[in-house]
């Protein structure tokens, strides 16, 4: 009712904002286009290695994608799933095509067995709990003639099933080529084993400072040319924006504030009906809780008792002190000014217990495996009892050892109920004694050995509340705001940060958006904003007002980036620390070539440190970090032996060999070499699949449907 109130309230205002937005999109068409195209449409969202992909197809599997992640998923995250799989089918189908790799139907149904949604379904089990081929094949053929539309989605998950199968085969012939010798273990124990002693003087690069260097574009470009694949980029964009949130002002808090306020007490009304003067009971009198805050509250009354652990962890001591009809408020909560009232109470309302459930054969919901007879199940049931009664006892792994119940593993808690929620004569035990009492409690479930863990008071709490939203005051406002900075800044007579800084609003950029995006921070998922930046007639500097999640953005594009190399400007971030580091290397080593490590200690003002035990495979130095040469160089090297300068990962070192350990040889290192086949096998699906991608030639245009 307040909701419908308060759009009445604004029909004018309403009249005028349709009236504004219409002018502004006039406006905006003069200096932008409302295209949403990016370019030539065609029927295929991609071509793989020649092969298209149709776009009714893939648009098929998307929505078939979409119905079964449900509102979990956002519609690009589907769509980029799908991509994905596709990709992948593509990519690995035309490597079964070549190889001549094809599934049986015996194959398939293997393959299902290893599917644990399936072969683990009491469905589709034998009465030895076993997968039963024949069970799963008449429920498939149930399928097809009793519920056609579940039979369709079965064909589907039936070739993922296939491709799936295929992917299996086609894995597993790599990995029969896969292998370590002996030789190939013993290194690998040598590796990690094989230990070495140092004594070491460090001039870490941190020395000399990066201000005394002067790193050329030309220099970076060079790097750049030389180590091209490092350095490769897709196509991006960089936006900034201003945000013009609908939100509430200050004023408006105020006044929702003051309404709630004065519903609190009575009030007194003309009755035209009666001709008569009439006290209408505010929130503290009224004897119709439900009706009042149906008719004034956006929040209903909610019936239900709730402990305090339930309650807003910022008033629940207030509130559980409350009085039976005592109110407290106006308060503020998340986005809500409220009102609370005290409605009712019950003294251990809401309970905690644990049980060990004890099924006998024939029991409501007992397992197939359930055997013993309920003679039989009370026996155990006392023992486990006094077992339970015991001081030493603990019942949780009582509980996880012997209870039927779904709730063993977690120790028989059953957690937090309210009274009615068990069946009858639990519910009276639990309810009818106090904290801390056991005993056994028969059901048709079984016997129950119960714990009263806990016991807790309850409330029933009215809540009278108003969402905090903005006036139509306010909302005209930002309306007006926003539509006059777009003007203004499209009109290009003041820069758009600057026009921004002028009526101090904040400019938010957002840097190498790419076309498949979809979430832009600050803004949350905003596919519009992206699809536009990428459009062929969207240039850098142009500008567009978006209407957004409450509120409206006015976008401007800031930067364009091309496929293909990165600019000195993008990659020096990246190259600069390289280039430093080279250079700062080659001043330490020709200032300190020749010198003892002693007079490299002293002229440095370094101290000379020692590191021992260390190997190939953890390559760390205490005190410098990860050193792979440094460490790799040692071994290199024999006992009494001095290094030549060295180039670090974190300075120059000079280094002496103080002592060298082999690993005691063994008999057979054919466990090494297995632990590496185990490894590298491991490694196949993910590798083999990545070089293929990798050497495939892929045409994206998702971005022109999505």
């Amino acid at each position: 009712m307040a909701i419908l109130e308060n759009i009445r309230k604004r029909t004018t205002v309403l009249i005028l904002i349709i009236g504004l937005a219409l002018f502004a999109f006039v406006i905006s068409g003069v200096f932008t286009s409302n295209d949403l195209g990016g370019g030539k449409i065609g029927s295929s969202v991609a071509e793989i290695n020649g092969n298209e992909i149709s776009i009714d197809d893939f648009r098929r599997k998307v929505e078939t994608a979409s119905n079964r992640f449900g509102p979990s998923a956002s519609s690009m995250q589907v769509v980029n799933q799908v991509w994905d799989q596709e990709v992948r089918n593509s990519i690995l189908g035309q490597q079964f095509e070549d190889l001549g790799i094809d599934i049986e139907r015996d194959q398939i149904m293997n393959y299902i067995k290893t599917i644990p949604s399936y072969s683990q379904n009491p469905q589709f089990m034998n009465e030895s709990g076993i997968f039963d081929e024949n069970k799963f094949r008449d429920f498939i053929a149930d399928l097809k003639v009793n519920s056609p539309s579940q039979y369709n989605l079965w064909l589907q998950d039936e070739q993922s099933i296939i491709q799936n199968a295929k992917q299996q085969a086609y894995f597993n012939l790599v990995k029969a080529g896969v292998g370590a010798t002996l030789k190939e273990g013993e290194l690998d124990y040598k590796l990690a084993n094989d230990k070495v002693d140092i004594q070491y003087v460090r001039i870490p690069y941190t020395s000399i400072a990066d201000s005394t260097l002067s790193i050329t574009k030309n220099e970076i470009q060079s790097y750049i040319n030389d180590h091209r694949e490092d350095f490769k980029q897709e196509e991006a964009r960089d936006i900034q924006y201003v945000y013009f949130e609908e939100k509430a002002s200050t004023d408006d808090e105020n006044a929702i504030e003051g309404e709630i306020a004065k519903l609190l007490g009575d009030t007194v009304e003309y009755i035209e009906d009666k001709d008569t003067m009439d006290t209408i009971p505010g929130f503290r009198n009224t004897s119709d809780i439900t009706a009042f805050l149906d008719r004034n509250s956006d929040l209903k009354f909610d019936t239900i008792y709730k402990a305090k652990r339930d309650l807003s962890v910022i008033f629940a001591d207030t509130l559980v002190s409350l009085k039976v009809n005592e109110t407290f408020g106006p308060y503020r909560d998340g986005n809500f000014f409220k009102v609370s009232k005290m409605v009712n109470k019950k003294t251990d309302g809401t309970a905690k217990a644990s049980h060990i459930l004890i099924n006998w054969k024939g029991a409501e919901r007992a397992g197939e495996n359930i055997i013993r007879t309920k003679e039989e199940a009370e026996v155990k049931a006392k023992e486990l009892l006094a077992d339970a009664k015991k001081k030493d006892a603990v019942f949780v792994q009582l509980a996880r050892d012997n209870s039927d119940g779904p709730s063993a593993p977690n120790g028989g808690d059953l957690g937090y109920f309210q009274e009615g929620a068990m069946v009858a004569e639990f519910n009276d035990f639990v309810f009818g004694n106090t904290t801390g009492t056991i005993d056994l409690v028969e059901t048709d479930l079984g016997y129950h050995i119960v714990k009263i863990d806990d016991k807790q008071d309850v409330y029933q709490i009215a809540t009278l509340a108003r969402e905090i939203e903005p006036s139509e005051t306010t909302i005209n406002t930002i309306f007006m705001n926003a539509t006059k900075f777009e003007m203004e800044s499209i009109s290009g007579e003041s820069a758009f940060t600057d026009l921004a800084k002028e009526s101090e609003y904040t400019v938010r950029p957002v840097n190498k958006i790419k076309a498949m995006d979809e979430n832009l921070p600050g803004l949350t998922t905003q596919r519009g904003i992206v699809q536009w930046a990428f459009k062929d007639d969207t240039n850098v500097g142009d500008i567009k007002r978006f209407s957004v999640n409450e509120g409206y953005a006015i976008v401007q594009m800031t930067g364009a980036y091309e496929e293909g190399l990165k600019t000195v400007e993008d990659a020096s971030t990246t190259v600069l620390p390289i280039l430093r580091k080279e250079r700062k290397a080659t001043q330490l080593i020709s200032a300190n070539k020749g010198k003892s490590m002693e007079d490299i200690a002293k002229d440095n003002n370094l101290s000379i440190s020692n590191a021992s035990a260390l190997t190939v495979k953890s390559p760390t130095i205490p005190g410098a970090g990860r050193e792979p040469a440094v460490v790799g160089t040692a071994f290199a090297m024999n006992a009494g032996e001095n290094s030549e300068l060295l180039e670090g990962e974190s300075g120059v070192f000079l280094i002496s060999v103080t002592k060298k350990d082999e690993a005691p040889k063994l008999d057979n290192y054919s466990t090494f070499a297995n632990t590496l086949k185990t490894s590298n096998a491991a490694k196949v699906n993910t590798a083999v699949y990545n070089a293929l991608k990798e050497a495939s030639e892929i045409e994206d245009n998702r971005a022109i449907y999505y």
